[in-house]
């Protein structure tokens, strides 16, 4: 099976590069948009590479890398009442919510930003540049993900 790319969000005051790095890996929990869940429960598989997006950064942008490590499992936090992602309808038997483990492959010096990515008439189809997207998980292609880790110094 061929490898896939995508691009996961996550706002660095929550979740970091720095943080992923420090960690080695992640479940990446608490996403509640059915798109984004279903990128992870059905197109993601160990060995796919990400592009780290730091999200309401200043500035935005990809701030290094990652790999899928493991496959969708259910998401615990939608199981635990404390959660901020708790769901009231999701059960163990019939979980709603699912994450992938993300691991951390390398940091760029410096984020490769928003506007470097806008200014970049090779990115353009992106689905980060498109007006009103705002998933936190998405597809990107093998050459839009090469040339961000170009532009990252990777």
């Amino acid at each position: 099976m061929a490898k896939s790319y995508w691009l996961m969000k996550s706002e660095p005051d929550v979740y970091s590069i720095d943080h992923l790095k420090k960690d080695k890996t992640t479940w990446w929990e608490g996403v509640r948009n059915y798109q984004a869940r279903n990128f992870m429960m059905n197109g993601m598989k160990p060995g796919d590479e990400v592009l780290f997006y730091h999200s309401n950064a200043e500035p935005p942008g990809v701030a290094g890398l990652a790999e899928i490590t493991k496959e969708a499992a259910p998401d615990t936090a939608q199981f635990d009442p404390k959660s901020e992602y708790y769901d009231e309808k999701s059960t163990k038997a019939n979980p709603r919510w699912m994450c992938v483990q993300v691991g951390f492959k390398a940091k760029f010096k410096d984020i490769v930003s928003l506007n470097d990515l806008r200014e970049e008439k090779a990115l353009a189809e992106m689905l980060v540049l498109k007006k009103g997207q705002r998933l936190s998980v998405q597809p990107v292609t093998k050459a839009e993900f090469e040339k961000i880790k170009k532009m990252g110094g990777l």
